[in-house]
């Protein structure tokens, strides 16, 4: 009894400890696949060069339109030795389930890619608290739920950069419905969302006619769900249409390059003043909450003290201004987390005019430009009936939104495409203004 008692002590000063040194920011868990410990600090991550280029192929598969298992297959084929092998070539030791003699060293389990993938390290934050044990006894690690753990930004060199780390994660936010039997994944799976009730559009392929392929929403009322229209769109057509808008857009930037600059300018700037001046005030309304908070707690102390409150009412009383005061704080450190990310996105305009000028020339449209480009795609409801029946599309460019380019020559008002036997669809650019 006496050793278990011991061993509890001991447990609860380690668990202190732990608990002070993550909530400074110092890593609690050992360096990810890419980094390793800086010989001259060893609570600091440095890159490992030779493991950091396979996280970058990683992530660049990603945006080129493969899966994590597609992913893991390609690692294979190429021989690059999974993490626990690596690591044991170079003869650093980590905790786990240990390969064993028939395991390949080059077979990479998709888990793994997707936790790579998954990892805010990559892009350079410190993330503490992600496991937990229930007790001393109990070797188990458990997950945190994310708004239990400590996130420190820029504690390291990122592996890959803030702005793809955000894009690989809205793309593998688009890729939890199941495809299709026997089709590929669509490039556009992901990225089309419904204008009336904001549900994704899901991917079908008409059966026995698979040659036909389309978008409809998924919370359609026909489908048990809420939304009143279907908001269809075949995937020919809508492949042809954005092709059309990206080569206005390049077109755009070759001929007025200053233009197209100040509008991506104008179009950042505006989008994150709006909403870092709203959630700025939010912050402040919650922090000066916060101090009343703590002017309160200090007077019902007092009262307590004096014997004007009762123990029992004192304990009643402070334990809900403590809950108040702790869910206040977990939402100020939401919002100023987005306040940074949208500060960031004042710098996006000059990194997506970058990606922009990489594809001056768009032959036919790819999974690595659509996901470079594009954040996702607004549908409505097909208006009209016939040869007079419309459709609205609002494309949203990666960190800049929407952009309203003007009529450029080399591509007229109106053109009508042919996107199989049968069945023409006629593109007209939206005015600016």
């Amino acid at each position: 009894m006496f050793n278990e008692w011991y061993a509890r002590d001991i447990s609860r000063k380690v668990r202190s400890s732990q608990r002070l040194r993550g909530s400074a920011g110092v890593p609690l868990s050992l360096p990810l696949y890419g980094y390793r410990k800086d010989p001259d600090n060893p609570k600091s991550w440095v890159i490992d060069e030779e493991a950091a280029a396979v996280v970058r192929r990683i992530y660049q598969l990603c945006i080129d339109g493969f899966g994590v298992e597609k992913t893991a297959a390609i690692l294979e084929r190429d021989k690059i030795l999974k993490p626990t092998e690596y690591w044991k070539s170079k003869g650093v030791r980590k905790p786990g389930k240990k390969s064993t003699v028939r395991d390949s060293p080059y077979c990479w389990c998709k888990t793994t890619v997707e936790k790579i993938l998954l990892a805010r390290e990559y892009a350079g934050d410190t993330v503490n608290f992600k496991t937990y044990s229930k007790s001393f006894k109990n070797k188990r690690r458990y997950e945190n739920p994310e708004e239990n753990h400590a996130i420190f930004e820029n504690t390291h060199e990122p592996i890959i950069d803030r702005q793809t780390w955000e894009m690989v994660q809205r793309i593998r936010a688009g890729t939890k419905r199941r495809q299709p039997k026997n089709t590929e994944k669509h490039m556009f799976a992901g990225l089309l969302y419904c204008a009336d009730c904001g549900c994704k559009l899901h991917f079908n392929v008409n059966h026995p006619h698979t040659e036909l392929q389309y978008f409809n929403c998924s919370n359609y009322r026909g489908n048990r769900g809420t939304c009143n229209s279907t908001h269809y769109i075949r995937s020919d057509a809508l492949e042809e249409v954005v092709l059309l808008e990206l080569r206005r857009m390049t077109q755009f930037l070759q001929d007025k390059e200053e233009d197209f600059v100040k509008l991506l300018m104008d179009k950042s700037v505006q989008e994150a003043q709006r909403e870092t001046k709203h959630r700025e005030n939010e912050v402040t309304s919650m922090i000066a909450r916060c101090h009343e908070l703590d002017a309160l707690f200090t007077k019902t102390y007092e009262d307590n003290a004096s014997g004007k409150l009762s123990d029992e009412r004192f304990m009643m009383i402070t334990k809900r201004y403590d809950d108040e005061q702790i869910s206040l704080k977990k939402k100020i450190s939401a919002l100023q987390a987005e306040i940074d990310a949208e500060k960031r996105h004042k710098s996006s305009a000059a990194n997506f005019l970058r990606t922009v000028k990489k594809y001056t020339q768009i032959d036919e449209l790819t999974p690595t430009i659509v996901n470079e480009l594009i954040e996702k795609i607004v549908v409505h409801q097909a208006q009209g009936t016939g040869k007079n029946k419309t459709q609205q599309l609002e494309i949203y460019y990666n960190f800049v939104g929407v952009l309203d380019m003007p009529q450029m020559l080399a591509l007229p008002q109106s053109v009508t495409v042919d996107t199989r036997q049968g069945v023409a669809v006629e593109y007209i650019t939206r005015k600016a203004g």
